[in-house]
């Protein structure tokens, strides 16, 4: 069986034993009710390490439908309306978030990438040197300038707090997760730098 086969198998077992606190219907009589409005009117953007699913949540306090979530490779944003700004934008103003967390964790595998190994590996699996080329200098800027989980998290809340399209009166905070325990240490207090 193949990995999709596998998924899909999972899926029809998933939904055949449903419990009762996922179900959502109008018509069902113990449906619950779960909004695309966060409950806790935060968006958490944080990297898609692997170690984080279903434990950075739990750990900050946050079930399903409390938090809009974002994930990233190395939880950086490249520009000012990049996808995951675009994604914070829609939070703040069509989706009722009122606080941005930016959690980075330590361990980070993005820390040990480089642009040029990247492109190695790039090339060693067919991608035509032409394609990279094209993407060469957003790649060096992504991947080499994430050296340290503590000063990516720094950045990255600088760079959504200067963001013209966030409100100053939005705290952005800055956090770390540790990986093996769940603990989290503040980086940015969010709310000493709003507006």
């Amino acid at each position: 069986m193949n990995t999709l086969e596998k998924m899909l198998q999972a899926n029809d077992n998933f939904v055949n034993n449903l419990p009762a606190e996922y179900l959502h219907c109008t018509d069902c009589e113990h449906s619950a009710t779960i909004s695309k409005y966060p409950d806790k009117q935060v968006a958490i953007y944080s990297c898609m390490d692997t170690r984080l699913v279903d434990f950075l949540e739990p750990a900050l306090g946050i079930a399903r439908g409390e938090a809009k979530i974002i994930k990233a490779a190395g939880n950086t944003i490249t520009s000012a309306f990049d996808n995951i700004m675009r994604s914070l934008i829609i939070a703040v103003y069509e989706l009722g978030v009122q606080e941005i967390f930016i959690v980075g964790h330590e361990d980070c595998g993005l820390a040990n990438s480089t642009s040029e190994g990247l492109i190695q590996k790039m090339l060693a699996r067919g991608v035509h040197p032409s394609a990279i080329h094209l993407v060469k200098d957003k790649l060096e800027h992504w991947v080499d300038g994430f050296n340290h989980p503590v000063q990516n998290i720094e950045e990255t809340v600088a760079t959504v707090r200067l963001n013209p399209f966030i409100p100053g009166d939005v705290p952005i905070h800055g956090l770390l997760f540790c990986p093996q325990s769940g603990a989290i240490k503040v980086i940015v207090n969010g709310y000493k730098h709003i507006s």
